[in-house]
C-alpha cells in the first residue's frame, strides 16, 4: 500500500507544482490581510470538488478584521466510511511583505532549477500544497478508510494567529472529539519533526517625561533620555544574564537554545507625519519601546516579567523623575510534544521510509499556531512538519524545492496510513 501511495504522488508532481504556483499568485500579504478570501475560496473549491465538506469561517472582531480585509479561514473535512480518528493538516495562507532584493516577481510563482520561487513558497504554501496532494492521494488509494481528514487554510499566523487558528480553536474547531492529531506543514526541513516552540512575551514599555521648548530642555524632562537609561541597564545587566540561560529543548538554530530579548521598535517624541517638512523643537514627553522576550521551558513567565520590572523599579527609585508604564501585548508559554505521541511516531515512520534515517527532533525558536491548538484547543498531539528550509522564510527570492514537496507529501501520506489505517 505504501508503494502505491508513493507511485501515485510521483505521478502528480506537475499538479503539486502548479498548485503551489496558484497559491503564490494570491498576494495574501499580512498586514493588512490582502486576498485572504479569494485564496481561501480557491482552496475550498478545489477540495469541494474532491468530496470534502467545506466551511468558511471569518474571524469576526479579531485584530485587523474589517469588511475590506476580512479574516477568512477555510476548513475542509472528508469523512471516511467508518468512525475513527481525525487527522488535521493546518496551514496558514498569509505571508509577510515581499520587501526589496528580489530577482523574480514574488507573486508569479516562477519555476526554475527544480524550485518554485515566490513569497510564501517556503513559509508555507509549499507545505499546504503537499498536504493537499497527500490527503487526496490517500483518499483515492484508501476509499474505505475509517476516520476523517481535515485541511485548513488559516490567516494571520504571521501576526499572532488571532484571526485564524486562535479564533477557530475558541469555536471548537481544534478540540476533541472533532480532532485527534494535528500536523502543521511549517518549513522546518523535510527530515525534521518540530515538537514545539519557545515561549514569548511581548510588552510595550513607555517612559514618561515633560514637554518643553527644545532650546530650553532643562525646563522639561526627556522621556528619550529615560529610555536610554533603561537600554543601558539592559546592555549591562539583562543581555549578559540571558546569554547564560540554556535549555535542554532541542531548539534550532543552536544560538536560540538560550533566552533572548529583541527590541522590536522604539519611538520617542513627535510622530513622523511632519515629513517632508521639519519637526518643531520639543522635549519628548513620551518614549515607547516594544520588546520581544523569548523564554525557555525551564523559565517561569512571572520570573521573566520580574527581570524587566525590577530594573524599571530600581530606575524609578534611583533616577530623578524616572517614571514608566508597561503593558502586555502577548504571552505564550513554551510547548513541547512528547516524542512517543502518536503523530510524532507516525511522521517519524514516514521520514524513515523516505530518507532511510531517523528524523531530527527540533524545537522552533519562534512560535507558530501550535500555541493556540495546545492552549485553547487542548490538543497536544500536534507537531510541525513540512518542506522548505527554515532559513529561507521571509527572505528575498524565497523558494521551495519541488522534490522536497514530493518527499514531504509522501511522509504525510505515510503518517495518514499509520494514524488512520493502523499499519
Amino acid at each position: 500500500m505504501i508503494e502505491m501511495l508513493f507511485r501515485a504522488i510521483d505521478g502528480r508532481v506537475d499538479e503539486l507544482t502548479s498548485l503551489t504556483q496558484d497559491l503564490i499568485r494570491f498576494p495574501t500579504v499580512n498586514p493588512p490581510g490582502e486576498a485572504y478570501t479569494p485564496c481561501a475560496e480557491y482552496i475550498g473549491e478545489r477540495l469541494k470538488a474532491k468530496g470534502f465538506a467545506v466551511e468558511y469561517v471569518r474571524g469576526v472582531g479579531t485584530p485587523g478584521d474589517t469588511d475590506r480585509y476580512p479574516r477568512t479561514n477555510v476548513i475542509a473535512r472528508f469523512e471516511g466510511k467508518q468512525p475513527g480518528k481525525t487527522v488535521h493538516f493546518n496551514s496558514h495562507i498569509d505571508v509577510v511583505e515581499a520587501g526589496a532584493g528580489w530577482t523574480v516577481d514574488p507573486f508569479e510563482g516562477v519555476v526554475k532549477d527544480g524550485r518554485v520561487y515566490g513569497r510564501g513558497t517556503c513559509d508555507m504554501k509549499g507545505g499546504l500544497a503537499a498536504s493537499i496532494i497527500a490527503a487526496e492521494v490517500f483518499i483515492e488509494q484508501n476509499p474505505d478508510f475509517a476516520g476523517a481528514i481535515e485541511i485548513s487554510g488559516t490567516v494571520d499566523e504571521e501576526s499572532g494567529g488571532f484571526g485564524g487558528v486562535a479564533y477557530l480553536a475558541s469555536k471548537g474547531y481544534f478540540s476533541a472529539p472533532r480532532v485527534d492529531h494535528v500536523i502543521i506543514p511549517e518549513p522546518l526541513n523535510k527530515d525534521r519533526i518540530c515538537l514545539g516552540h519557545r515561549g514569548v512575551w511581548w510588552a510595550e514599555i513607555q517612559t514618561k517625561g515633560k514637554i518643553a521648548h527644545g532650546s530650553m530642555p532643562f525646563l522639561g524632562d526627556s522621556a528619550i533620555r529615560h529610555m536610554g537609561a533603561l537600554l543601558d541597564a539592559f546592555e549591562e545587566e539583562l543581555f549578559p544574564a540571558l546569554d547564560k540561560k540554556q535549555t535542554v529543548m532541542p531548539v534550532v538554530p543552536e544560538g536560540a537554545r538560550r533566552s533572548t530579548l529583541n527590541l522590536n521598535s522604539i519611538h520617542g517624541g513627535q510622530t513622523e507625519d511632519f515629513r517632508p517638512g521639519l519637526p518643531s523643537p520639543n522635549v519628548a514627553d513620551a518614549c515607547r519601546l516594544v520588546i520581544d522576550r523569548r523564554f525557555l521551558l525551564e523559565e517561569d513567565l512571572s520570573d521573566v516579567k520580574r527581570e524587566i520590572t525590577e530594573i524599571l523599579d530600581r530606575l524609578k527609585r534611583d533616577r530623578p523623575r524616572f517614571d514608566y508604564a508597561i503593558r502586555d501585548l502577548m504571552e505564550v508559554h513554551p510547548t513541547m510534544t512528547e516524542r512517543d505521541a502518536p503523530v510524532v511516531k507516525a511522521v517519524a515512520e514516514g521520514i524513515q521510509a523516505i530518507f532511510d534515517r531517523e528524523p531530527q527532533y527540533v524545537i522552533s525558536p519562534g512560535t507558530y499556531d501550535q500555541k493556540h491548538i495546545a492552549r485553547i484547543g487542548h490538543i497536544h498531539d500536534c507537531i510541525a512538519y513540512g518542506p522548505g528550509v527554515l532559513d529561507l522564510a521571509h527572505q528575498p527570492d524565497e523558494w521551495v524545492g519541488i522534490e522536497d514537496m514530493v518527499q514531504s507529501a509522501k511522509v504525510m501520506a505515510v503518517a495518514l496510513e499509520r494514524l488512520l489505517q493502523g499499519h
